[in-house]
């Protein structure tokens, strides 16, 4: 009986270590996250890379134009660039804050970052970032919803809403 035990509790341990082996190896869209307890899928964790990516393009494209604005123009606008500049600073660390937890591992390579020589391109190169921004946080807040992460779509749901303003802040600058 003893014997029996012992055969069966070692082949319960083995199943159990090699389910392990095998879990870390396999590359599955949906493993469980040993920190969060979450299922996350690889493609969110992506897009979540991508918008740090994005929101580090904006901090540093933003907080150089802030520097460089010359002319009287730079009174008026240069604190609002800086100001939004620091908001970008602050939404990457609360997408990587997530992302971490998730259990994927933030970027620290920035898109593209396009400065700009005139007023009017620094502000056109602006739009663009902030408008791919909104798209991609639109996308996001689907597929959280999708795999059941409120907080996720939560987050991106206020961050989505900030970024509406400062594509509302650099197009207003064009009215005249």
């Amino acid at each position: 009986m003893l014997v029996q035990w012992y055969a069966q509790t070692r082949k319960t341990a083995l199943d159990f270590s090699t389910g392990f082996r095998n879990a870390d190896l396999k590359l599955d869209a949906t493993l469980p996250n040993l920190r969060s307890g979450t299922m996350t899928s690889t493609k969110l964790l992506d897009m979540l890379n991508r918008a740090i990516a994005g929101e580090l393009q904006a901090i540093t494209q933003y907080m150089w134009q802030h520097v460089q604005w010359k002319g009287i123009e730079h009174y008026a606008v240069s604190e609002g660039i800086k100001e939004i500049a620091i908001g970008e600073m602050k939404h990457a660390e609360k997408i990587a804050e997530r992302l971490w937890y998730l259990g994927g591992k933030p970027t620290t390579h920035p898109n593209p970052i396009f400065v700009g020589d005139k007023l009017e391109e620094m502000i056109n190169f602006d739009i663009k970032a902030e408008l791919e921004a909104i798209a991609l946080y639109k996308e996001i807040m689907e597929q959280a919803q999708k795999e059941g992460d409120v907080a996720t779509k939560e987050i991106f749901e206020e961050i989505e809403a900030e970024e509406e303003e400062h594509h509302d802040f650099f197009t207003s600058l064009l009215e005249k």
